[in-house]
């Protein structure tokens, strides 16, 4: 059995991480000491794992809690239900990492516009596409 610091050390976490997947239902304490110290199993240190692995992938607290409940009726479930669950994340990975790209483009654009001397900034070119109405900072692709 470990207590909670032990756990949380176990792992690489703090307490208060623990004790915030314990609030959000990802994770319960086995049992209680006589003198009220949250004890875990080695089951309950497989599931921190777990929580920690699929956050650690990029899942959110909703998505772990689905996960979750996927691995513990595992019977109940198919692996397309997993598979569907992470495709959607990729898909979502894939959204951000097309929007990060416009935004480097932009950003890009803006910079070389711009000479970056120790002149006034009353004629800079960043700041005149950004009061502009034009497009001049976004790059759509």
């Amino acid at each position: 059995m470990y207590r909670i610091g032990e756990l949380a050390k176990a792992c690489d976490i703090n307490n208060d991480t623990l004790r915030f997947y314990e609030k959000n239902a990802l994770l319960t304490p086995s049992s209680r000491s006589e003198s009220g110290y949250r004890l875990y199993t080695e089951k309950d240190k497989n599931i921190l794992q777990f929580i920690l692995r699929a956050k650690g992938v990029g899942f959110t607290l909703a998505e772990v809690r689905e996960l979750l409940s996927i691995e513990v009726n595992k019977a109940d479930n198919a692996c397309a239900d997993v598979k569907t669950l992470v495709d959607i994340k990729l898909a979502d990975v894939e959204r951000k990492l097309a929007e990060l790209a416009r935004f480097q483009m932009s950003l890009k654009r803006l910079s070389d516009a711009c000479c970056g001397g120790k002149e006034s900034a009353e004629h800079c070119t960043i700041l005149e596409a950004l009061e502009s109405n034009t497009d001049n900072v976004r790059h759509e692709t």
